[in-house]
């Protein structure tokens, strides 16, 4: 899979954008491209027409921070689509790619998971979206099917895989369209971030190859970092859920992305609570008991 360039990256931002949208008037002549001209583009930016035609080209070396602002103004590009142009602009014009070693989740991420328990739902994800590792109610939630002990495993679970290539995945979700914008818009950000990792490219390569709706949606070119958001899923074991995610943070291992599930209203917080009883129930015999009373009371 060849992962994007600076170039393409910039030719298809330009065709998104209309002359309307940065106050140019479009006279009667029918237009040839879908977006900005190149000369339209570079002159807004302030750069001639030669060299902001040579960075399409991936011939013009590297820009500066100044020309690549100017440019993600005038695209109309926001925070996230910005950082991918400048990562896009810093590869180098030939790279070799390298297998990094196999992930570990961080002890501070896995410190936080723990300090969870079981009544939040939570996920450990490494930088290509593998799962690191998880609490009971976090598997149980987004992967029931799946073994709890699986990402201890060689070959991990990987969530872009589970949601394109698996149909079980993909029925838990009722938002999975809007889920799956999500998914690639945030793999293409990171294919930005480490241009050089074989398993990455692997990975997209994989993805484009046997699921039409990843290679429709990586075609839009589209860029997005995710840390908040919300799902909607009809779970196998509970029935219908709404939780909203959002992502933690390490500053020394900002790869390692702790996902934390809360409900977004009453029913989905008591569909939770029998998630994570029926979590306590496999695990320990003995509390099922308990568990069940729990659940006459409610």
């Amino acid at each position: 899979m060849v992962l994007e360039s600076l170039g393409t990256y910039l030719k298809s931002r330009r065709d998104r954008v209309t002359p309307a949208d940065v106050g140019l008037r479009a006279y009667g002549a029918t237009r040839r491209v879908p977006g900005l001209r190149r000369e339209e583009l570079a002159q807004l930016a302030g750069v001639s027409v030669g060299y902001y035609t040579r960075l399409e080209q991936d011939q013009a070396g590297t820009a500066s921070q100044q020309v690549l602002d100017a440019l993600a103004g005038v695209l109309r590009l926001d925070p996230a689509e910005t950082a991918h142009l400048h990562n896009l602009a810093r590869r180098p014009t030939v790279s070799r790619l390298v297998r990094p070693r196999p992930e570990r989740p961080h002890a501070r991420a896995l410190a936080l998971l723990a300090s969870l328990g079981e009544t939040t739902p939570a996920v450990v994800l490494g930088r290509r979206g593998d799962v690191l590792a998880w609490n009971r109610t976090g598997h149980a939630l987004v992967a029931e099917h799946v073994g709890f002990d699986a990402p201890r495993d060689l070959k991990r679970p990987s969530v872009p895989r589970m949601f394109f290539l698996d149909p079980l995945t993909r029925d838990l979700y009722l938002n999975w369209a809007e889920l799956a914008r999500t998914h690639v818009a945030y793999l293409r950000l990171t294919a930005g971030r480490y241009p050089t990792d074989a398993r990455l490219a692997e990975l997209i390569g994989e993805l484009a190859m046997h699921s039409v709706d990843f290679a429709t949606l990586w075609a839009k070119g589209d860029v997005a970092d995710c840390t908040v958001g919300t799902m909607r899923l009809h779970h196998p074991s509970v029935g219908r859920i709404g939780v909203d995610y959002q992502v933690w943070l390490q500053p020394d291992s900002p790869d390692h992305r702790l996902e934390i599930y809360t409900p977004n209203d009453r029913a989905s917080a008591d569909a939770l609570r029998l998630l994570s009883d029926h979590v306590a129930d496999r695990r320990d015999p003995e509390v099922t008991a308990s568990a069940e009373s729990r659940r006459r009371d409610r």
